[in-house]
């Protein structure tokens, strides 16, 4: 079975500093150490980054499941419910991307 990467770009709609902080406080409180979670990051853009390939956001979410199962089952769990729930009036908007990651190879 191949491990799934979850990736989540926030942009918020008060892009102050304290509201990021905000956002990353609450993704270290509700969506790390959820059963299947092999991987978990979640980091803000770096406003020196200017290449044209790097999008406009404010905090990006890492994580990676064991599998496609592990990933659903995190998607309703209450406690990323519950961050939904108490963050997402916060959010102008977000992009989710999922992926299969391939093994690595020697």
């Amino acid at each position: 079975m191949a491990r799934l990467a979850h990736h989540v770009f926030f942009t918020l709609k008060d892009r102050s500093e304290e509201s990021v902080a905000r956002l990353v406080a609450a993704c270290q409180k509700y969506l790390g150490g959820h059963d299947g979670m092999v991987g978990f990051e979640v980091g803000t853009r770096e406003a020196d980054y200017q290449r044209p390939v790097n999008q406009d956001y404010d905090v990006s979410l890492y994580t990676v499941f064991v599998d496609r199962a592990a990933h659903d089952a995190y998607q309703q769990a209450e406690r990323h419910l519950q961050f939904i729930a108490e963050t997402k009036e916060t959010w102008a908007e977000v992009r989710v991307f999922d992926s299969n990651l391939t093994e690595m190879s020697n």
